[in-house]
């Protein structure tokens, strides 16, 4: 070969080895570009050069910053992804008495259980699932797993008992796990949706709800099937999806940064400083990523033009984080320590003025109990990319707590975190073109689809399609 095609095939040969260190950033900023080229024209993006980072809360907890869904071309997605049933889910509901007697249930339903029996009953569902990770195993065996598959049957468990005050059988955590995980793989563009698989639960659940329903009535402004699609958004979808994600980061971000990890381990420092490193990994990681609100009126802005009535104001949590310390790039818990040092822009949990989570009440202190108990067993320990999206799921390296990190087992450990971080890197670069592909073809089903669109059309007298989504108007993808 001539110095030339020598030259030629170390070139290709460098280009081809660069591609997971460009490529995959590269293909999300272009997803992006795509779900702004959905949003159209009216989106407002905050913090931004019409909402600054100062004026953040305040537009966010304005009271003309309540629409939810209708008139917002991303309302297509948002329901799109969240079928069976978006249109009654809590946060996709028009401000009304439907929405106030949807969001009083689930108040209640919460309300349910003391401070001290949700520190029980997460701690008893965190440990019967580890259980049946060991079971059958030897005691020093370290155990690859994605936190996020981890900790979902957890979560299912823990919410099934919350609503129907009894404990959740294996097949039907197996239906919710099976919907939660199609739900958030959909979202994150890493897997098209499985309308079936969603649809099993829906149909349980309209049975459970026929012939023993849960002790806490549910709205009655719901037909039976909109209860179950009800029960079935809120609890055994959003509250699932988001606790598994948060509890994913946080392992993750301790699996990390070993030395936060041991801190929080001897806890004779100071006993909260888990709290700090759950507010810590919320910050850096919200489960947000950008909120959508549409404006039913002007609002006005001090020093500028005010927000025009029919605004799509896009919400972008964490740049709104990042815009209130000077050090958002740092893993540091112990800025939570004082009041001089704690970031001023922190949002984890929404504005109160406008719908925040109703789980904010007690969701660090599930948090905090569920990473208690795998702590007490494993040293989570990995070499992975940590990003806000975690569409890897959070690989990880269970180390059973009384295994021995020195010597022989200390080399093949250090050598298998090496692997994961070459396989993890190389790993997203197909995962990232699968999400662009899927992500494309899922906003044009959408928008072909046009659940939202078309369900306000009918309310207001037009002939359109079911908004199930999926039995109408397209594939069960």
């Amino acid at each position: 070969m001539s110095p030339a095609g020598w030259a030629a095939l170390a070139a290709g040969l460098a280009g081809a080895a660069s591609l997971p260190y460009w490529l995959p950033d590269s293909v999300v900023a272009l997803r992006v570009r795509i779900f702004a080229w959905v949003n159209g024209q009216e989106g407002v993006t905050a913090p931004g050069h019409e909402v600054p980072a100062k004026e953040f809360k305040t537009v966010y907890g304005h009271p003309r910053a309540d629409g939810r869904s209708r008139g917002a071309a991303l309302s297509d997605l948002f329901w799109y992804w969240l079928s069976p049933g978006p249109e009654v889910h809590q946060e996709h509901l028009e401000p009304g008495p439907r929405y106030d007697d949807v969001a009083r249930t689930t108040r209640q339903i919460l309300a349910g259980l003391t401070r001290r029996q949700w520190t029980e009953l997460v701690a008893r569902c965190t440990g019967h699932v580890l259980d049946e990770l060991t079971r059958g195993d030897g005691p020093a065996r370290v155990r690859h797993v994605r936190l996020r598959d981890l900790m979902m049957p957890v979560w299912a468990e823990t919410y099934y008992e919350v609503v129907f005050r009894e404990p959740c059988p294996r097949p039907v955590r197996d239906l919710i796990t099976g919907n939660a995980d199609d739900v958030v793989s959909a979202l994150k563009c890493t897997r098209l949706r499985h309308m079936d698989r969603r649809l099993r639960l829906t149909s349980y659940l309209e049975h459970r709800l026929a012939h023993d329903p849960p002790p806490v009535p549910l709205p009655a402004t719901l037909t039976p099937r909109e209860q179950a699609y009800y029960l079935q958004g809120t609890f055994f979808n959003t509250a699932v999806v988001q606790m598994s994600e948060a509890m994913a980061h946080l392992l993750l971000a301790l699996a990390t940064h070993q030395e936060v990890q041991d801190r929080v381990r001897s806890g004779a420092t100071d006993p909260d400083f888990l709290d700090h490193v759950i507010d810590e990994t919320l910050f850096h990681f919200p489960l947000f990523g950008v909120a959508h609100r549409i404006t039913t009126g002007d609002i006005p802005r001090d020093g500028g033009p005010p927000v025009p009535a029919g605004s799509v104001l896009l919400f972008n949590y964490p740049e709104y984080h990042r815009s209130g310390t000077d050090d958002a790039r740092s893993f540091d818990p112990g800025r939570w320590l004082s009041a001089d040092t704690r970031p001023t822009a922190y949002i984890p949990f929404g504005v109160a003025a406008n719908r925040p989570c109703p789980a904010r009440g007690f969701a660090v202190v599930t948090m905090r109990v569920a990473a208690e108990e795998v702590l007490r067993r494993f040293r989570p320990v990995s070499a992975v990319e940590h990003t806000r999206s975690l569409p890897s799921r959070g690989p990880c390296l269970l180390v059973p707590d009384r295994s021995p990190a020195t010597g022989g087992s200390g080399r093949r450990l250090r050598a298998r975190l090496a692997a994961q971080r070459i396989a993890d890197r190389w790993a997203a670069l197909p995962r990232s073109l699968t999400q662009l592909v899927l992500g494309s073809y899922m906003v044009w089903d959408a928008r072909r689809q046009g659940l939202c669109r078309n369900h306000f059309a009918t309310r207001s007298g037009g002939t359109t399609p079911s908004v199930v989504g999926g039995h109408r108007g397209g594939p069960r993808t």
